[in-house]
C-alpha cells in the first residue's frame, strides 16, 4: 500500500471519498448497462433509448447549476446525499415499475439525470477541496482502479443472475442489489467532515471567463468534445453486444474483459504518467479510441466487440488520467479558484454534456432520416472523433512557472 500511495497523505475524508465512488461504480456497474438493454427489451427501438439517455444529459446540467446555488447555501455533503437519494430513488421507481418502464423512459432518465446532477457536482467539488495537485493524479488513477474493480465483479455477476433466472425477477435483483449499495452510500457520507460554504453564486461569471482566461476556455472546449463521443456511445455499443448474442451474460462478460484491463492500465497510468508527459498521453489516447471504432463499426461480431473492449480499457485510462488532472489544474490556477470552485466544476459539466446532448440529438436525427443499420456506422465516425479532438484544445493549455 505504501508503495501505491507514495508521498500521499491518505486522509479519512480522502478515504471515504474513494470508497462512497468505488461503491457508486460498483452500483452503476451493475445496473446502468443493463437498464439500456432492460428497456431495449421492452421497445426494441433505438430512438426510444436516445429518448431516455437525451433525458439524462439534459436534466444533468440543469441539476448541476441548481446544485451549485445550493452548495454555496448550505453544505457541500448534503447536496451530495441528495444525488445519491435521488440514484437510489431511480433504481426504487425502475423496480415499482417493472415491465412498464419503457413506457416512462422521460421520467426515469429524469431521475437519473437530476442523481447525476446532484452527485456529480459535489463529488467534484469535494475532489478539488480534500486532493492537492500532487494528490490528484494518484486519486484520480486510484477511483479508476476501483472503478475498474467496480466494473469486473458488476456486470459478470449482474449477467450471471440475470441469464440464471427468471430474466425479469434477475433485473428485480439487480436493480434491488444497486438500491442497497447506495443507501449505504448515503450512510457513509454522514462520516465526511461537513464543508459549509459562503459567498454568492457567480455562475454567469465563471461562464464569461472563459472570454477572459484561455486555459478555462480550452479545457471547456475539450469537456464537450468529451461529451460529443460520450452521448451515443455510452448505449450503443451495450446494445451491439447484446444484438450480437442475445446474452445478458456475454454482456457481462464484456465488462469483465474491459474492466480487468482497465484495472491493470490504471494503476499504471497513474505511476507512470508524469505532469510532463500528460499532453502526450492524451494525444495517445485519442488516437486508440478512434481507431478502436474500426474494429466494430461496420461488421460488428461479439470476438470483434471484445477486441474493441480490450483496446478503449488501455486508451480510456491513457487519455482520462492525465486530462482530469490536467482540468482540476486549470480551475485551481483560475480567478479566485478557491471561492469559485463549484462555479467552475458547473461550467465544465454544462459543456460536457452539452456535447453529450449533441451527440445523441444528431444520431435521433440520424436514424430518424436514413437508414438505421446503414447510418449508424457513419455517425459513429463522426461521433468517435470526441475524445481525439481532446488533444488539439489541451495542448495549448500552458501553466505560468
Amino acid at each position: 500500500m505504501r508503495k501505491m500511495l507514495g508521498d500521499v497523505e491518505l486522509t479519512k475524508d480522502l478515504t471515504l471519498l474513494l470508497i462512497i465512488g468505488g461503491l457508486y461504480s460498483l452500483s452503476v456497474a451493475l445496473s446502468n448497462t443493463f437498464v439500456n438493454i432492460y428497456l431495449w427489451k421492452q421497445s426494441g427501438e433505438f430512438s426510444d433509448l436516445g429518448m431516455y439517455n437525451l433525458a439524462v444529459v439534459i436534466m444533468q446540467p440543469i441539476t448541476f447549476i441548481l446544485a451549485g446555488r445550493w452548495a454555496k447555501k448550505i453544505d457541500r455533503v448534503i447536496v451530495f446525499r441528495i444525488g445519491v437519494i435521488f440514484l437510489a430513488l431511480f433504481y426504487l421507481t425502475v423496480l415499482l415499475i417493472g415491465t412498464s418502464a419503457s413506457k416512462f423512459l422521460l421520467l426515469l432518465g429524469g431521475l437519473l439525470g437530476i442523481g447525476y446532477g446532484f452527485y456529480w457536482l459535489a463529488y467534484n467539488v469535494l475532489t478539488f477541496e480534500i486532493t492537492e495537485p500532487e494528490s490528484r493524479d494518484f486519486f484520480n488513477g486510484f477511483l479508476g482502479i476501483l472503478s475498474s474493480i467496480g466494473g469486473m465483479i458488476g456486470p459478470i455477476a449482474a449477467g450471471f443472475i440475470i441469464s440464471k433466472m427468471d430474466k425479469m425477477v434477475g433485473y428485480s435483483i439487480v436493480f434491488g442489489i444497486s438500491l442497497g449499495l447506495f443507501s449505504l452510500a448515503v450512510f457513509l457520507s454522514f462520516f465526511i467532515k461537513r464543508r459549509p460554504a459562503k459567498g454568492k453564486y457567480y455562475f454567469v461569471r465563471i461562464l464569461k471567463e472563459r472570454k477572459e482566461n484561455r486555459n478555462w476556455s480550452l479545457i471547456t472546449n475539450a469537456n464537450f468534445f468529451q461529451g460529443f463521443r460520450e452521448g451515443t456511445f455510452a448505449f450503443i455499443i451495450s446494445v451491439f453486444v447484446f444484438i450480437s448474442t442475445g446474452s445478458e451474460l456475454s454482456l457481462g462478460t464484456f465488462g469483465l474483459i474491459n474492466s480487468g484491463i482497465s484495472f491493470i492500465a490504471y494503476y499504471l497510468v497513474s505511476k507512470l504518467i508524469k505532469k510532463d508527459m500528460r499532453k502526450k498521453a492524451i494525444l495517445i489516447g485519442g488516437i486508440l479510441l478512434y481507431l478502436s471504432i474500426f474494429v466494430i463499426v461496420f461488421e460488428p461480431s461479439y470476438i470483434k466487440l471484445l477486441i474493441y473492449a480490450g483496446v478503449i480499457a488501455v486508451a480510456y485510462p491513457l487519455l482520462l488520467v492525465p486530462y482530469m488532472s490536467m482540468t482540476y489544474d486549470v480551475i485551481g490556477s483560475g480567478w479566485k479558484a478557491a471561492e469559485m470552485r463549484i462555479e467552475y466544476i458547473v461550467v465544465r459539466e454544462i459543456y460536457l454534456n452539452a456535447g453529450r446532448a449533441v451527440s445523441i440529438v444528431l444520431f435521433l436525427i440520424g436514424i430518424a432520416f436514413f437508414n438505421p443499420e446503414k447510418i449508424t456506422p457513419i455517425i459513429l465516425l463522426i461521433l468517435g472523433a470526441g475524445h481525439t479532438l481532446i488533444y488539439f484544445f489541451v495542448r495549448k493549455i500552458e501553466f505560468s512557472q
